[in-house]
């Protein structure tokens, strides 16, 4: 009697161990079964979104030989080998499949007014700077230049950082991504750059090339004259970097004519630095990178972005990035609005807006001619005007009519970069 008992409560104890570990077995497999099923059915919408949008562009005919080695292999391997059509461009959403897949956080309020409305703009952003391209052959004269990106495969984003384009915020988000607390970020004394690099070393071509299919890409644009004049104002005028203060005395002793009457100012005027612009690309110098042209800088007409954002519509643009790329509770609102100065990299005095009639007042109508000779591809690709700037300068006495030719704002290319921060 004892032996039966025994042996029945072993083999319901054995029951109970069978049925816990099918319990178990069947559990486990259907999680990994919906968690395979989710990421093919991601990764099948990043790959035909990838196909219909063309996430590079290919060269003109005949002009892959002006493109780097892992460039040229990569145009005559891909798919995409043949020029992108421009009326199929038309039709597909800036956004590409990231609408469908994005994971929106109930906490936050969202309109679809402003989604649509967004997702528009973005759309005629990218089809006009395709035009652009396209008007003027441009699609490998400015071949990819890698280091300049960040990428996070873990989110699947790509950033081209735009010095001066209200770079510092995403910066930030990406040392968020990167895995910094917040509280470190704010009281940190190591530049933001550096210390994002850590996280998200410099990529080589190969690495570019290999994210951009199922990856989010995008950058920022900004007039580009506010840009050149927010990149005087916080590096040349009173800066305090030693880099900076060094270049500063090199522009003043090149072009300062003759010793200053008036308040002598921290370091070069205005019209001191933009002949050393003008003097630089005539001398086909690679620019500093906080006023290097956008694109030399991030090509655009080589990388086909998902996004082209603008300074001006910078938090609706911004949100719209982080909504795509389901970074909701990552990143919407974790910005400290009362750390914005430590975290940014912010000019002082006035905004650069509203400053632009003062630091173009110095210089003269032919001055600023050869300075829109520079950067006019930047004002054409990202839709800027450049005509009220003819408003501020000082008229010469002969003044030539005639308007700068693009063909003088294809500066030198981009083999090589300055990187001083």
């Amino acid at each position: 009697m004892i032996i039966r008992l025994c042996y029945g409560r072993r083999l319901q104890t054995s029951l109970k161990l069978v049925a816990c570990a099918l319990t178990a077995l069947f559990y486990f497999g259907f999680l990994f079964r919906e968690s395979m099923h989710a990421f093919e059915q991601n990764k099948d919408k990043a790959e035909a979104a990838a196909v219909a949008v063309g996430l590079i562009q290919p060269p003109a005919k005949g002009e892959i030989k002006n493109a780097p080695s892992l460039f040229k292999r990569f145009l005559k391997e891909s798919p995409l080998g043949n020029k992108t059509n421009l009326a199929t461009l038309s039709s597909v959403s800036s956004a590409g499949s990231y609408t469908s897949s994005s994971t929106l956080n109930p906490v936050y309020e969202y309109s679809e007014e402003i989604h649509s409305a967004t997702e528009n703009d973005l759309k005629e952003r990218r089809q006009h700077l395709h035009q652009i391209c396209e008007k003027y052959n441009l699609y490998s004269f400015y071949p990819p230049m890698p280091k300049e990106f960040f990428i996070s495969p873990g989110h699947n984003l790509v950033w081209c950082n735009v010095f001066k384009a209200a770079s510092s915020t995403w910066m930030y988000y990406f040392n968020i991504l990167g895995g910094y607390d917040p509280k470190y970020l704010q009281k940190v004394e190591t530049p933001p750059i550096e210390l994002a690099r850590q996280r998200f070393p410099r990529p080589y071509l190969q690495d570019l090339l290999d994210s951009l299919p199922s990856s989010l890409s995008f950058l920022f644009a900004r007039d580009p004259f506010e840009r050149i004049v927010s990149g005087y104002r916080n590096k040349l005028e009173g800066g305090k970097n030693s880099y900076y203060k060094w270049l500063a005395n090199r522009i003043i002793k090149r072009f300062r004519k003759q010793p200053m009457t008036a308040v002598k100012p921290k370091g070069p005027t205005f019209n001191e630095f933009v002949q050393y612009l003008i003097e630089q690309h005539a001398n086909e110098k690679v620019f500093n990178e906080h006023w290097a042209p956008i694109y030399n800088f991030c090509t655009p007409c080589s990388i086909n972005f998902t996004i082209i954002g603008k300074v001006e519509t910078f938090n609706r643009d911004s949100e719209y990035i982080i909504r795509q790329a389901g970074l909701e509770s990552l990143l919407l609102g974790k910005l400290p609005k009362s750390a914005l100065k430590r975290i940014g990299n912010l000019s002082k005095g006035a905004k650069t807006h509203n400053s632009l009639e003062k630091y173009f007042s110095e210089i003269k109508r032919s001055t600023l001619d050869q300075l829109i000779d520079i950067y006019k591809l930047d004002f054409e690709l990202f839709d800027y005007n450049y005509t009220k700037y003819y408003d501020f300068v000082i008229p010469d006495e002969i003044e030539n009519e005639e308007k700068p030719s693009l063909s003088a704002t294809l500066g030198p290319r981009n083999d090589k970069s300055l990187s001083h921060h």
